[in-house]
């Protein structure tokens, strides 16, 4: 390994990198596998975002809990809160990644979750669907971790930082899915079909894992790996060697959460109340809540397209300084300005929205950045550690936007605080590792 990635202080060496190299069909094969796994897994988290309303609305009741606006915006945000535990708990994969090997766990991850989501369908109370959003959200945070490592090792050098973009593209094609699904089926036979759609098309993916291989690069380490215990990759995170990069790495992934959870979860809530006050019907105001997703989701496949530039002219710390600015900007001024402005301000919201989509793609940069920070034995491990364990962290938060909704009667202002979380991880990017221009450890 070079001794610049092994020691954070040492500055970035630039090397040049061929431009030329094909693609096996091991590795085509296999990042189809990591992205539609991906797709799935936005196309799941949305769909709760998107019938949040209509679910909350029938399901509280059924608790013996009066369905008003306040309630609605508390238990769901508890349901969310719970869905971050459970992604949250997903950094065991990480371990079982690294002993069993990444494409086997990526296949178990996206089975778990799938069929958790598929259950959600059929629940009677909100308690049921809190568990079953919880359990689901165990499966959803291990497939990041997984399919990200695997594109790392497999594709070469030259285009492993293509990968990362193209592969997280993923994510939010799965929101412009689950959007197309609510304003098709969504918005015609209700959220229990969601819950479906969701589930079912995990299925496809078997033929996709079918005659995918291990990375070369995990099957020279496998001996080392498979000898380790459990605990041991965890371990090895923590030591004086990988410490401040792994502190780090979560705390990002922290700030990162809170935009995502406590502000893009949330548009779809904000949109369908603005045209609901506007005097749109329900099921007109659930199709424009999915054009809303399907412009967040837009911009933030451009971003992604455009993270492995910015990656290499401003180096990985400064693209996600880029974006956190965008997320600190735009998060204050649509929910803590635009919102409050009424129906009116419908086109100007959307507006705000594509700024907030592309900051969005600060994500993307983690599937860069993180593999090229830690050595094979741990990679997968360090990867779920960082883009999962904060979900604890993010539950938290989540849940304190939930309780300020029902204490202001209002998502607005709740949602335009965690803009904070953005301003506090940009004076926290100078002190990461840069690993501009320097191969992945092996």
């Amino acid at each position: 390994m070079p001794s610049a990635a092994r020691n954070p202080t040492i500055g970035p060496e630039l090397v040049a990198i061929p431009t030329s190299s094909s693609l096996t069909r091991n590795q085509i094969r296999g990042f189809w596998a990591s992205w539609g796994g991906w797709t799935l897994d936005g196309m799941d988290s949305v769909v709760y975002a998107l019938v949040l309303v209509p679910a909350m609305t029938a399901l509280l009741p059924r608790s013996g809990i009066p369905a008003t606006k306040g309630n609605v915006g508390y238990y769901g945000s508890l349901s969310f809160a719970l869905f971050l535990v459970g992604w949250g708990l997903a950094f065991l994969w990480g371990p079982i990644g690294d002993k069993f090997g990444r494409v086997r766990t990526l296949m178990l991850t996206i089975v778990w979750y799938s069929a958790f989501t598929f259950l959600s369908a059929f629940v009677t109370n909100v308690w049921q669907l809190a568990i079953l959003r919880l359990l689901a959200g165990i499966g959803i945070g291990g497939e990041w971790a997984m399919g990200g490592t695997f594109v790392a090792e497999e594709w070469p050098e030259d285009r492993r930082r293509m990968g990362a973009g193209f592969m997280h593209t993923g994510y939010y094609v799965g929101f412009f899915l689950a959007s197309l699904a609510n304003y098709a089926i969504g918005s015609h036979y209700g959220w229990r079909a969601m819950f479906i759609v969701g589930g079912l098309p995990a299925l496809l993916l078997a033929w996709l894992r079918h005659g995918v291989t291990e990375p070369s690069t995990w099957k020279k380490k496998e001996s080392v790996v498979r000898s380790w215990a459990i605990w041991r990759p965890f371990a090895a995170l923590f030591t004086s060697q990988w410490r401040r990069r792994t502190i780090l790495n979560a705390l990002f992934m922290l700030a990162s959460i809170c935009g995502l959870w406590a502000g893009t979860v949330y548009v779809p809530t904000a949109i369908t109340t603005l045209a609901q006050a506007g005097g749109r019907s329900a099921p007109a105001a659930a199709q424009i809540a999915s054009y809303g997703m399907m412009l967040v989701s837009f911009a933030t496949i451009i971003g992604c397209f455009c993270m492995p530039f910015l990656a290499e002219r401003l180096g990985r710390r400064g693209a996600l300084a880029f974006f956190f600015s965008l997320m600190l900007i735009f998060i204050a001024l649509t929910f803590g300005k635009v919102f409050y402005m009424g129906p009116s301000a419908l086109a100007l919201f959307f507006v705000c929205l594509f700024f907030l989509g592309l900051g969005g793609a600060n994500f993307a940069v983690y599937t860069l950045w993180l593999p090229e920070q830690y050595p094979t034995e741990c990679r997968a491990s360090a990867f779920a550690f960082a883009t999962s364990f904060a979900r604890f962290g993010g539950a938290g938060i989540t849940f304190l936007v939930g309780y300020g909704v029902r204490h202001y009667g209002s998502l607005g202002v709740p949602v335009a605080l965690t803009s904070i979380a953005f301003a506090v991880g940009l004076l926290l990017i100078p002190f990461g590792a840069e690993t501009r221009g320097q191969q992945l450890p092996r």
